[in-house]
């Protein structure tokens, strides 16, 4: 009984992290928005953009193209924290290798 209830507890707290990152990824794409739309990070690591003034940055997670915004912090928008290509990509925006098209 005690293991279920813990495998219970742990996906709670997933979901609960999850939505947090979710609330918190809205939030700031509402604000960036709301300014006008800048996407600091795509001028500040200099990577290729769209019409849109979107990062183009090919996904390490799903390998595949995307346009995306980019925070001061070098992290796409479709980031996930704790993720392992996520995190490579993030490493790999700040240090200015991350693939683009």
């Amino acid at each position: 009984m005690d293991d279920r209830f813990e495998r219970v507890i742990r996906q709670q707290l997933r979901k609960a992290g999850r939505q947090f990152e979710e609330a918190k990824r809205a939030y700031a794409e509402g604000r960036s928005d709301a300014d006008g739309g800048s996407n600091p990070g795509a001028e500040l690591y200099d990577l290729p953009t769209d019409d849109d003034g979107r990062a183009r940055i090919v996904c390490r997670r799903h390998a595949e193209r995307r346009s995306v915004t980019v925070d001061a912090e070098g992290r796409p928008a479709c980031f996930e924290s704790g993720h392992a290509d996520c995190e490579g990509c993030a490493e790999d925006v700040r240090d200015g290798c991350v693939e683009t098209w």
